[in-house]
């Protein structure tokens, strides 16, 4: 059976606390989003995921978006460089998890900065936002680390929303999904599907056809559970207000040693 790990970390309790770069700040429920990790991570569990609980770390109050700390490709982790340097400390517990894992460690050194959730994998495609909190350095080591490995590195601007990642992902036919108003290039990508709400633009391969999507979005929802795939929903609408998604809230690890 193929292996499938997730690393995902506990939310701080300075959560509350966490960067809002081109939302209104809302005041967060920090007990309240503590119940929604546990659901979420329990979600992965129930369809064959088996979570890895990164070290806790209480004094970043973004932490828990354990995306962005690292990239994945293949056996390979590329552990990333935030543009937001108050997050820069959240990558040592990262580091230490895949090491553990036994994935061969890169780093993105000064002066590229790197944040995963500006990485879109398809299939051996990584599509790279290039904007606020990825440079143009951090694009180049990318593009060093993975292509020698068989990766086409594609970049792609970003300016309307924090991450590539929170404007698109992809389906496993590789069709992208997106809002058009929130993408700088939406031409980039030769197959797009429009979705009718912001939230609707972010899903999980679970795998066997299941996707895992945000309770925000019940019309993408239907709309792709129309298209043949099973949607499973988690309500993370506490990880929401500060810019986070479904995607942001777990490294997702398949077939390390394949």
């Amino acid at each position: 059976m193929p292996s499938q790990k997730a690393l995902v970390r506990r939310p701080s309790p300075r959560l509350a606390e966490g960067l809002v770069t081109h939302i209104e700040r809302e005041k967060v429920d920090v007990e309240l989003a503590v119940e929604q990790w546990e659901a979420y991570t329990g979600a992965l569990r129930d369809h064959g995921w088996e979570t890895i609980e990164v070290e806790a770390a209480d004094d970043c109050p973004d932490s828990v978006f354990v995306e962005d700390t690292v990239v994945m490709y293949r056996n390979v982790a590329l552990i990333a460089r935030p543009g937001a340097e108050s997050r820069r400390a959240e990558t040592a517990g990262v580091e230490e998890a895949v090491a553990r894992l036994g994935c061969s460690v890169n780093w993105i050194w000064e002066p590229g900065t790197l944040e995963g959730g500006d990485v879109l994998k398809i299939g051996d495609t990584l599509y790279v936002g290039r904007g606020g909190r990825t440079n143009a350095a951090g694009v180049q080591q990318l593009r060093a680390a993975f292509e020698p490995l068989g990766a086409r590195v594609v970049a792609v601007p970003v300016s309307k929303v924090l991450h590539l990642k929170s404007a698109v992902t992809a389906l496993p036919d590789g069709t992208v999904l997106g809002r058009i108003p929130q993408l700088d290039a939406p031409s980039m990508f030769p197959r797009f599907l429009p979705v009718p709400e912001e939230s609707g633009a972010h899903v999980v391969l679970l795998g066997a056809g299941r996707l895992l999507i945000a309770a925000s979005a019940p019309k993408t929802a239907d709309l792709l559970a129309g298209l043949g795939h099973e949607p499973v929903v988690v309500d993370i609408g506490e990880f929401e207000k500060l810019e986070g998604c479904v995607t942001c809230l777990s490294v997702r690890l398949r077939d390390l040693y394949a």
